[in-house]
């Protein structure tokens, strides 16, 4: 697109002066959802690009939360680091330090504990409150702790 000899970056001063900028979405002055600096996400698809980088924003955040939670969790596996990246995702930090039990059978065998430290933290997945909540994806997710390689 050409920019017909505006200046951009004074557009986008202004915009966000007049419309304001939040990082949060709101409602309008009309009461439509809006996000960021006045983009109507009910009249707009969000483009693909940035449901990309708020994906990878989410991995990150995910990943920290894991280096707080078990700062050796990337001495696992690639399967079973991306189980627990999956489960971070999807819990949160705060929900998923509440899985005393699994995080002890994952501190187990990361001390050398061995395949019934797995199984022990793909049973506590699997017994959880959130198993019942997400169903398949927690059935993928706990096969996939005890049995690495498995989509």
């Amino acid at each position: 697109m050409s920019e017909a000899g505006y200046d951009r970056a004074k557009l986008r001063t202004e915009l966000e002066r007049d419309e304001g900028r939040r990082t949060r979405a709101y409602r309008d002055s009309e009461g439509i959802w809006t996000v960021g600096v006045g983009f109507n996400i009910e009249a707009n698809a969000l483009p693909d690009d940035v449901i990309d980088r708020l994906l990878d924003l989410s991995i990150d955040q995910a990943a920290l939360a894991l280096d707080v939670l078990e700062p050796r969790w990337r001495k696992l596996d690639a399967d079973r680091q991306r189980v627990l990246l999956n489960m971070s995702f999807n819990l949160g930090a705060g929900r998923l330090a509440g899985f005393k039990r699994f995080w002890a059978a994952i501190s187990d065998y990361l001390d050398g504990g061995g395949q019934g430290a797995l199984d022990r933290a793909a049973e506590e997945m699997a017994a959880s409150v959130w198993a019942q909540q997400v169903g398949a994806r927690a059935d993928r997710l706990a096969h996939r702790m005890r049995h690495a390689s498995v989509a």
